[in-house]
């Protein structure tokens, strides 16, 4: 899922390509993705781009006489830039935008349609589709203690509510707990004052150096290889690979289609995490230390 440093590269890009170009034309063959019928998608067509933003996790644009698209892209949309117009991907395209200075389309992998695309006039239209979660750069230690610790929850939900906190996903709530050296299944209500202020500290870390990277990454270019997965992550995406700071093998917790990287010497103090698929499989012999996996 693109997650906040990934949206931020995406606005980066867009800015010079499409700020204040006109937008010329929307083909949108996906009935799915439109979720709002007034203003109609008519209604944009001819408008020019005053400002790009975002709202949380989803991509704002503003258009003339206070108009304002709102894109979010969910788990597997995505962004394309294009010169010229061309034909839309008949498997995956969703909806092209076309400036007169380029196309930008919306493609989604998989079978399920979960981006969605709402018109909507004003600032209010706008706020009314805000989760309300705080963002995390230039958060108070208070407000993100609050944000935190809202509802009882374990710490890899409670970072990942967009109600509560603005544009984290799984990747890189993964990355701050293993920063902070917490438990992704630690209760949130459990924590010390001196763990909240590490995992504040942890989660804007965290946040600040993603963007310049993922920004400083795309340069003059496009982002078009935007993925959950990153070499340089400490656990994300790094089952089996040796955690940079202590060395132990980096595991694994998978639920439905999520998963829950952490590194059992940095973050549980030796012990795993029972995978709840596995455990109920294996039962008494699921191992519950470092040392057990190994024999085993």
């Amino acid at each position: 899922m693109p997650e906040l440093p990934e949206i931020e590269a995406y606005l980066a890009a867009l800015r010079p390509r499409i700020g204040g170009a006109v937008l010329e034309d929307m083909r949108i063959p996906s009935f799915s993705l439109l979720r709002s019928f007034d203003p109609p998608i008519s209604a944009v067509i001819g408008k020019g781009v005053t400002e790009l933003g975002r709202l949380g996790k989803r991509i704002v644009f503003g258009l003339d006489d206070d108009l304002f698209l709102v894109l979010h892209l969910m788990v597997a949309g995505r962004l394309h830039w294009m010169t010229e117009r061309k034909p839309l991907q008949r498997r995956y395209g969703l909806a092209a935008f076309d400036f007169d200075t380029g196309t930008v389309t919306v493609t989604e992998a998989g079978t399920r349609r979960r981006a969605s695309l709402h018109v909507v006039r004003g600032r209010d239209g706008v706020a009314a589709l805000d989760p309300g979660g705080i963002e995390v750069i230039g958060s108070s230690l208070d407000d993100f203690t609050a944000a935190v610790t809202a509802e009882r929850h374990t710490l890899k939900r409670a970072l990942t509510d967009g109600r509560r906190l603005s544009g984290i996903g799984g990747a890189f709530a993964d990355e701050m707990l293993h920063r902070a050296r917490l438990s992704p299944m630690q209760m949130n209500t459990n924590l010390t004052d001196v763990e909240l202020r590490t995992l504040h500290d942890a989660a804007v870390e965290v946040m600040r150096e993603w963007i310049d990277r993922r920004v400083g990454e795309v340069g003059d270019g496009f982002p078009e290889k935007v993925t959950a997965f990153h070499p340089d992550m400490a656990v994300h995406g790094k089952y089996g690979q040796p955690c940079p700071v202590c060395g132990t093998k980096v595991q694994r917790i998978v639920y439905a289609d999520r998963e829950t990287n952490y590194c059992p010497g940095c973050q549980t103090g030796g012990r795993l995490l029972a995978d709840r698929s596995l455990s109920r499989l294996l039962k008494s012999d699921w191992p519950q230390t470092v040392d057990d996996l190994e024999e085993a």
